[in-house]
């Protein structure tokens, strides 16, 4: 039981992780909390289904579609909902108004289209098994657990060793200098965006077939934001640390305890990390988080 209950909150930390480091990704450069991210994961995840099941295409193929459709949405996000206010020098205030004013939007565009109903992917993909040790594993959370870390290991090099990510890090440290120094800052965000994104892909069709697919479906990533405040926001691999001890603690606590209370637990842990320990586990401290 023990061994299943870990794989199973590293699964989900791991899809935790991936959103963690969307957000992050975004607020290290613009300093403020991307809130329609949790629409795009959502647009993502049916992409990924209507590619699937009504195109007819192979998972491979649906997935690399909901990666690629997630991130050209929320490149266009950034270029019609921030695009001005950063041109603008406008307040982290105004981009977090826009961004939830953006995430209601997306979600009524799609109770308007598509409607209110849930899809499931077939069960040969979300029900199959794998005996380990005794313990009765998911070859889904196996997958997530594998793809979630290749994906971030290959943002990781990306960051470290390509000219884009050498300017991405050097803007998260001060963009005016980065801009002096030559960097065209618009395209950089652009960039961060299109990141932001593809994570949003691959974990929007995690989700939608760990769970299902239906409009509301992006506000689990607050608990991705409670991952990204975990490892502190802004930081990579803070976000990947948090998304880990997230997905691990709340399923712990679903099996052991209640599932009834893991949301009240996801939250209060937040409460309590705020007035313990406010920048997170790997933060650093900004004059205003927003």
């Amino acid at each position: 039981m023990l061994i299943q209950t870990l794989v199973t909150g590293l699964a989900i930390g791991g899809i935790y992780a991936l959103m963690a480091v969307g957000y992050s990704l975004v607020f290290s450069i613009l300093n403020f909390s991307n809130f329609a991210y949790g629409s795009i994961i959502m647009l993502g995840a049916y992409v990924g289904y209507y590619l699937l099941m009504k195109a007819g295409l192979p998972l491979a193929v649906s997935v690399a579609g909901s990666v690629m459709g997630a991130a050209f949405l929320c490149y266009l996000n950034e270029r019609m909902a921030y695009s001005t206010l950063r041109k603008r020098n406008a307040a982290s205030l105004y981009f977090m108004i826009s961004a939830m004013g953006t995430a209601i939007f997306l979600e009524n565009l799609v109770y308007a289209t598509i409607g209110s109903r849930f899809y499931a992917f077939p069960e040969i993909i979300t029900q199959q098994n794998i005996t380990f040790w005794g313990a009765s594993i998911g070859v889904l959370d196996v997958f997530a657990i594998v793809f979630s870390f290749t994906a971030i290991y290959m943002l990781h090099y990306f960051l470290q060793h390509s000219r884009v990510g050498i300017a991405i890090r050097a803007a998260s440290y001060d963009m005016q200098v980065c801009q002096l120094n030559g960097v065209n800052i618009t395209r950089l965000v652009g960039w961060v965006f299109l990141l932001a994104g593809a994570l949003a892909g691959l974990s929007g069709m995690f989700l939608g077939m760990k769970y299902m697919v239906y409009p509301t479906m992006g506000w689990i990533t607050n608990k991705a934001y409670i991952a990204a405040v975990i490892g502190g926001l802004g930081s990579l691999p803070g976000a990947v640390v948090g998304g880990l001890i997230l997905g691990v603690l709340e399923t712990l606590v679903s099996t052991y305890v209640s599932s009834v209370i893991r949301d009240v637990f996801s939250f209060s842990l937040l409460v309590v990390l705020l007035l313990v320990l406010p920048t997170g586990l790997f933060g650093k401290y900004l004059e205003e988080k927003v």
